[in-house]
């Protein structure tokens, strides 16, 4: 009888463990990120990057989860320099603290007023705010767009850059989804 009672708590425990991970991927998957511009895994139109007139994509999202107290975004290249022989991630755009029922943002919203109400901008690898698009020096790159749900509003980050976000954001992430365009300079 007792190695049954065991048993059956070992089951019961490995049932509501493989239920919360179930549920947690639910979490995680649910959110999704999209743009008009591209479509995932499409190339990223001209006018978004150093070779047009370098602003931001619309970018639209649903599935929020319930608790998000904030959201944050990060775009970068994990392809610099080279994709045949990436030696860095450059970081394109560093947001936070966007409102939770913020449901995306339109082109060329990357100005400080344009941004809504409470949202904070981090640094990107040009050492400034705002948006930096695609210029690869060489190759065909991926930028990807990351879109988090928090169950938090982050402080004012100092120094504001995507590491001090990415640790500021540790144990607060109640989703997130990603969205991978490219881009090759046709110059």
């Amino acid at each position: 009888m007792r190695h049954s009672t065991r048993s059956l708590i070992g089951v019961g425990l490995a049932l509501a463990l493989a239920g919360s991970i179930a549920c947690a991927a639910e979490r995680n998957t649910a959110m999704e990120l999209s743009s008009s511009a591209f479509a995932r895994n499409a190339d990223i139109p001209s006018q978004h990057t150093c070779e047009g007139s370098d602003q931001s994509p619309p970018l639209a999202w649903s599935g929020v989860p319930a608790g998000t107290k904030s959201l944050a975004l990060i775009v970068d290249d994990p392809d610099a320099p080279d994709p045949a022989a990436p030696k860095m991630t450059w970081v394109h755009w560093v947001l936070y603290n966007l409102p939770p029922g913020t449901t995306g943002l339109a082109a060329g919203k990357s100005h400080p007023s344009d941004l809504p109400p409470g949202t904070r901008e981090g640094l990107n690898d040009w050492q400034r705010t705002g948006y930096g698009g695609p210029c690869p020096p060489i190759g065909r790159h991926r930028y990807v767009h990351k879109l988090y749900a928090l169950d938090t509003v982050l402080p004012v980050l100092q120094p504001p850059t995507k590491a001090a976000l990415e640790k500021a954001m540790r144990g607060h992430i109640l989703a997130h989804d990603e969205l991978v365009g490219y881009y090759k300079k046709k110059k």
